[in-house]
């Protein structure tokens, strides 16, 4: 039977003036010759809003300091089940929507485990992630993207 660590987080779905989103290319320290894309955003801290803390790690990851107000209200929620370096989590985790004309990402707040497992990032447009065999998540993301940008809420 597996155990879970329960974990609350907020993702952020930056995009660019082009559609493109942000995603950051990583490998589980457990299972290093498994490697993904994913959105920025992370855990939250005790007490912390799903807002504060997609600010937080927004700032953190990419350098773009924004207030928590800027983000509005969650785009969709879902609970996922993975493992990150032995660890079982189920995470209750929040998308937030954010559009920059452009950005120019800034990783220095990258924290150990980030500099350890994180090896890259680049901008994707929602063709190319739906033509890649490439691994990204959330599984799903070039259907909700397009919903997202074609306007419509996808909670």
């Amino acid at each position: 039977m597996t155990v879970y660590t329960p974990r609350r987080a907020a993702r952020v779905l930056l995009v660019d003036a082009s559609d493109r989103v942000l995603l950051f290319a990583g490998t589980d320290p457990g299972q290093p010759g498994r490697a993904y894309w994913f959105t920025p955003g992370g855990g939250l801290r005790p007490g912390e809003s799903s807002a504060e803390g997609a600010a937080r790690e927004l700032a953190e990851e990419t350098g773009l300091r924004l207030a928590p107000v800027a983000f509005g209200v969650p785009v969709w929620a879902e609970t996922v089940e993975f493992p990150f370096d032995g660890v079982w989590y189920r995470q209750e985790q929040e998308f937030f929507l954010v559009r920059v004309p452009s950005w120019e990402v800034d990783t220095a707040g990258f924290d150990e485990i980030e500099r350890a497992s994180v090896s890259g990032h680049r901008w994707w447009s929602v063709a190319e992630l739906a033509a890649t065999a490439e691994r990204y998540y959330p599984l799903d993301l070039p259907e909700r993207l397009t919903r997202l940008l074609a306007g419509g809420v996808s909670c």
